[in-house]
Order: C-alpha cells, then sequence, then structure tokens
C-alpha cells in the first residue's frame, strides 16, 4: 500500500473520469498546480502522500491541495472520479491532504458535476459546486491516517506489514528479517511515527478492514484474513479506531457502492 513520492511528475490536467483500472494498478507519484477532490464511484482508491496513507472506498472523498505529491492504488475494479477545485473554494479547505466521510448528497453532486463534465463557470456548475463545499464543510474527516516511516531502517518493517498485515512476527523477529535490533525499530516507531509498533500495525490491519468490508466481505472472514486471533478482538479495535462496528461500517459501504 505504501508508494514512493520521489520523482513525481507535474500533472497539468486531469480528465474528470478515469478509465477504470483494473485491481492493483497504480498510479504513479504525481502533483498539481490546482486542488482536486478524488472519489471512487466503484471499487476503493488508497492514496499516498508525505503525510501518510488514506484509504477511500466509495463513502468517502480524497481531498488533495495544491503542490501535494500524491500517488495511488487501486483495489477491486475502481472507477476514479476526480474534480479540480477552484482557488476560491481550494483556500477554505485543509492546507493538508484528507478524507471526508461523503454524504449521499455529496456523492450525487460530485458524480453530476464530474461525470458530466459540468463546467464551474455554468450556473448548474456553481450550484453543484455550492453544495460540494457545503457538504465537504460538515462532513467529519476520516482520522484513520497511517503514517508513513522516512528513516530506511523502518521502512524495511513497514514494507513487511504492508506486503502481508497479517504477519504475527514480532517487532523482535521483523528487526532480524530487516538488519536492526528490536530497541532501535521501536525507538524509530516512537520517534519517527508518534506510535509504537503495535499501534501502527493495528492501524494498518485497520485500513485494509476497510477496504475488505466495503467488498462485502464479512466481519469474521475479514478479521482471520487480517490476523487477529478472533472475531471479537477485531470488533473492538475497529469499533475504537472508526467509531462504529464493522458491521455497521460494511453495510454502510456496501449501499453506498450501490
Amino acid at each position: 500500500m505504501a508508494e514512493g513520492t520521489q520523482q513525481a511528475v507535474f500533472w497539468t490536467d486531469d480528465s474528470p473520469v478515469c478509465e477504470p483500472l483494473a485491481h492493483g494498478a497504480d498510479i504513479a507519484a504525481h502533483l498539481h498546480d490546482y486542488g482536486q477532490l478524488r472519489y471512487a464511484a466503484s471499487g476503493a482508491l488508497v492514496t499516498t502522500t508525505e503525510f501518510g496513507t488514506w484509504v477511500t472506498p466509495a463513502n468517502r472523498i480524497t481531498w488533495v491541495p495544491p503542490f501535494h505529491v500524491h500517488s495511488s492504488r487501486s483495489y477491486g475494479e475502481t472507477d476514479v472520479r476526480v474534480l479540480p477545485v477552484p482557488a476560491a473554494l481550494s483556500a477554505q479547505l485543509p492546507p493538508e491532504p484528507s478524507v471526508f466521510v461523503a454524504s449521499a448528497l455529496l456523492r450525487e453532486a460530485f458524480l453530476a458535476m464530474s461525470g458530466e463534465q459540468e463546467s464551474a463557470a455554468t450556473e448548474r456548475g456553481r450550484l453543484l459546486l455550492a453544495v460540494i463545499g457545503a457538504e465537504l464543510f460538515r462532513a467529519p474527516q476520516e482520522p484513520l491516517r497511517l503514517p508513513e516511516p522516512s528513516d530506511p531502517r523502518l521502512k524495511a518493517v513497514t514494507d513487511l506489514l504492508h506486503a502481508d498485515p497479517a504477519l504475527s512476527a514480532t517487532l523482535a523477529e521483523l528487526g532480524r528479517r530487516t538488519g536492526s535490533s528490536e530497541r532501535t525499530l521501536s525507538r524509530l516507531f516512537a520517534g519517527d511515527l508518534s506510535m509504537s509498533f503495535r499501534q501502527w500495525r493495528t492501524l494498518l490491519r485497520i485500513q485494509r478492514a476497510l477496504l475488505e468490508l466495503a467488498q462485502g466481505t464479512s466481519v469474521t472472514d475479514t478479521a482471520m484474513r487480517l490476523g487477529w486471533a478472533n472475531p471479537g478482538s477485531f470488533i473492538s479495535a475497529f469499533t475504537d479506531l472508526v467509531g462504529q462496528t464493522p458491521g455497521r461500517y460494511r453495510s454502510t459501504a456496501v449501499a453506498a457502492r450501490g
């Protein structure tokens, strides 16, 4: 899930409707001179920036401010819609990349404007953009940002976990595999990522759980696939971080997918 942002390409324009992306397809690191809202009408999009990684299934919208380098990966066949944001609205949105919970009204206004390539200069376009802005201002932000390390020793460990979130290895075992001591890695997790190894791995697993549940995977199967000892411990961890049970999240996400 983690992707580098070195040697980013400067893109000057985007079509509002991208070609459908196959599962696992990558969008290389790039940046724009304008703000951009990104939405997966189907499937799910994982966006990585210098601030971390976000998961955005069909009930979330990603905000990328101007000049922020970002790369993406699709999960499931993904229909990505993008919307360039005028400067006046950009100035009212967060200065760092963010993810918003998308209401039904926000989704419909976004899809109408991007899918029909409605210009913000038309009366209808201005009205749709006003609805999008109003809904974004009241929408809760997704708190599940997974920070990504800058230290190569720590990145060697997090890369192993990104490749297999269910990996049950201890930090000491991961250190032996990557050539670092447990003490060094523990210090790096605290200093570089401001959390413990256990907290980071739990957050990674919860992010992956969002993808599994949004695709309709059962709560029990999601727990087992991602390394929890039992569904109860998964439900407890998920509810603590997401603010709702995985069953309720699954129902909402599947309904948003249509």
